[in-house]
């Protein structure tokens, strides 16, 4: 087989359905961006609305504006344009908080539905926070109404039985990228009637999500990364339409009330996905995640995951036919069905090398305890960035560049 070249790789960017996308971000010059699995970059129309927002909207219509410019609203808004990117019919998806308080609620909700059960499943290596969300509950209930459980990925099917209330599971894997089959695990634990939560951070606006056609009953997800809503913006939480009717959640605050400004001392939830809501909504961060949804207006998400593919694999054969990269070991799924839109590659020293890459421009992450994490967001990324890359980290393990000292300097953020 012949080596790919760069005329081979600027023919894909000429074909690609999706470059016109490019042109709608803010993308800082001489920068390959291979981290928007952790944070997307800036839409344009986020820029220009956040502007009009703070200056018109905050600055001159002042609280009119809660009715005027639908502040009020903005929970709802975003969460049905999100809807249509995780396959949820409408009024079952509401943005607000962070996955963290989101998974809370969806987690008590969950067993308030489970009498008798008391174990929360997941995975050793699921993203943390999910795990801490599940062992405060812990504490704050009692071990005989919430255990945390966490087993291999292999075992998870075995430890499926009549003791599980709650199964939570990242769809895909922070780390390695591996995605878990939705439908068949959700078909799995139903059949042993297990409630499934599915943490979506690292699916939504790459993946063609499916949740009402797999049956979830519950999910969440962040807008900050494939979504690029912004750093801190606010997550979303999904909640099957079935459940809605007699699913209660926790955290009972004024704007989940069916009637928030009646302000009876006695609380009330909504009968739908608003109930779910708790604190006022962050107008700016909102108003910002409003924007960033509109860059997904007609766009055919088969052809963001088709994109995903060819860009991970591109860079996969572009580092196998580059010797200076045989050092590093491959943690993500060979075959591109069975993972995100990230690679992960290992080395004892990936957090140096991740450092030396960042200076030359090239922006990837670090994962402990030896990943070296480059995330492939479709709508601005070329695969001749790819290329570029791949010529960058390999010059980086030529030279050793990366064993400058400065290098292994760890910062509080990864």
């Amino acid at each position: 087989m012949n080596p790919v070249t760069l005329t081979d790789v600027q023919a894909l960017d000429l074909a690609d359905p999706l470059a016109r996308k490019r042109a709608e971000f803010d993308l800082p010059e001489h920068i390959i961006y291979l981290d928007g699995n952790s944070l997307g970059c800036l839409p344009s129309a986020v820029r220009t609305r956040v502007t009009e927002v703070i200056d018109q909207q905050w600055g001159t219509d002042l609280i009119k504006s809660w009715n005027t410019h639908g502040w009020i609203d903005l929970p709802v808004v975003t969460g049905e344009k999100i809807a249509r990117l995780i396959g949820a019919a409408p009024g079952q998806v509401i943005c607000c908080d962070s996955i963290s308080v989101n998974l809370f609620k969806l987690l008590s909700a969950a067993l308030g539905l489970q009498p008798g059960r008391t174990v929360v499943l997941s995975q050793d290596d699921n993203f943390p926070t999910d795990l801490y969300m599940v062992q405060g509950l812990s504490d704050l209930l009692g071990s005989h109404r919430c255990r945390l459980l966490t087993v291999c990925a292999e075992d998870l099917e075995r430890q499926l039985s009549s003791d599980v209330a709650v199964l939570m599971l990242t769809h895909v894997n922070f780390r390695s990228g591996y995605i878990h089959d939705m439908q068949r695990i959700t078909e799995l634990a139903h059949s042993k009637g297990i409630l499934v939560i599915w943490d979506l951070a690292h699916s939504a606006g790459v993946l063609p999500l499916q949740l009402d056609q797999c049956q979830v009953d519950f999910a969440v997800g962040c807008t900050y990364k494939y979504l690029n809503a912004g750093p801190g913006a606010p997550a979303f939480l999904y909640v099957a339409k079935r459940h809605l009717s007699h699913v209660n959640q926790a955290l009972c605050g004024w704007m989940g009330h069916q009637s928030p400004f009646q302000f009876s001392s006695e609380y009330e939830g909504a009968p739908g996905i608003e109930k779910f809501l708790t604190g006022t909504p962050p107008v700016i961060s909102m108003s910002a995640l409003d924007a960033a949804l509109d860059v997904f207006d007609k766009v055919d998400l088969l052809e963001v995951r088709h994109k995903t593919k060819r860009l991970t694999d591109l860079f996969i054969t572009l580092a196998a036919q580059t010797p200076a990269l045989d050092v590093l070991s491959l943690a993500s799924p060979t075959d591109a069905d069975q993972r995100g839109a990230q690679l992960a590659w290992r080395h004892a020293n990936a957090y140096a090398i991740c450092q030396a890459l960042i200076a030359e421009g090239v922006i990837g992450d670090f994962r402990a305890p030896d990943i070296l994490r480059l995330g492939f967001s479709p709508l601005y990324l070329r695969y001749e960035d790819v290329w570029h890359s791949v010529k960058v980290l390999a010059t980086i393990m030529e030279t050793g560049r990366w064993q400058n000292k400065k290098f292994s300097q760890t910062s509080k953020v990864t």
